[in-house]
């Protein structure tokens, strides 16, 4: 199956086409942050370097989130104008999964995160499996020191994943008391061509027009909305995304 995975919910923007286990092209850059800028020229030269059209893409497959709010509607765009334009299969993965993918050992605790600010996570906790990452801790938007109390359930090692984790990683070796591990190098950056092959094994959804990014947080509108309206909840907002 031809396919194009495309993850843009951080600061790497990765692109890659796979046919199969084969990875015809891929490239991850990240040094910049103007996804709507580049994301698009490069899907379409690596389309070309693979030596395809568009028309022969299969299924697209997106990391919906979480993280960036501008950055999840790059990809997200991009995988719904392309899914509906060649009338071709969409797949989302979450961003946070996308990451455990590098984690090839199995049977290990994995713990993905994102810096999302003000000593705030985005994060979970996957178990590595022959067919993939299972979800043992739902994904989270939550505050390091909620998060690490958390941790204090496990009494196996944790590997931890993401090029933000050096940021925290002395938290996590002083504060639990379980062996912390780390991966290498290119293995915390997210990897289009692993979200692309498991993308494949994955089912389409239904209704490529209901698609919207999981920012596992409140929008920028609706906490200026709520800030404006306290005591209201959300029962004013004009739309709901």
């Amino acid at each position: 199956m031809k396919t194009l995975a495309i993850d843009t919910s951080n600061q790497p923007l990765t692109v890659a086409v796979v046919d199969g286990d084969r990875v015809l092209a891929t490239t991850t850059i990240t040094t910049q942050r103007k996804h709507a800028a580049y994301a698009m020229e490069i899907v379409e030269r690596l389309v070309k370097l693979a030596k395809l059209t568009p028309a022969n893409l299969e299924r697209v497959v997106i990391a919906n989130g979480p993280g960036s709010y501008t950055g999840l509607r790059v990809a997200v765009t991009i995988g719904k104008v392309l899914a509906t334009t060649l009338g071709i299969e969409l797949v989302t993965v979450s961003s946070l999964q996308t990451l455990v993918l590098n984690v090839t050992a199995e049977q290990h605790l994995v713990v993905p995160l994102f810096d999302a600010r003000n000593e705030i996570l985005f994060t979970a906790v996957y178990r590595t499996s022959p067919t993939g990452p299972k979800l043992v801790v739902p994904e989270q938007h939550v505050a390091l020191a909620d998060w690490l109390q958390q941790l204090q359930q496990f009494t196996e090692p944790l590997t931890l994943v993401g090029s933000d984790v050096p940021k925290f990683l002395t938290q996590f070796q002083e504060q639990l008391n379980v062996p912390v591990r780390t991966v290498a190098g290119i293995n915390n950056l997210p990897q289009a061509s692993q979200l692309a092959m498991f993308g494949e094994r994955q089912t389409p959804v239904s209704a490529v027009d209901q698609v919207v990014p999981n920012y596992l947080r409140m929008t920028q509108a609706e906490a200026e909305w709520q800030r404006k309206h306290p005591g209201e909840g959300s029962t004013g907002y004009v739309e709901q995304v």
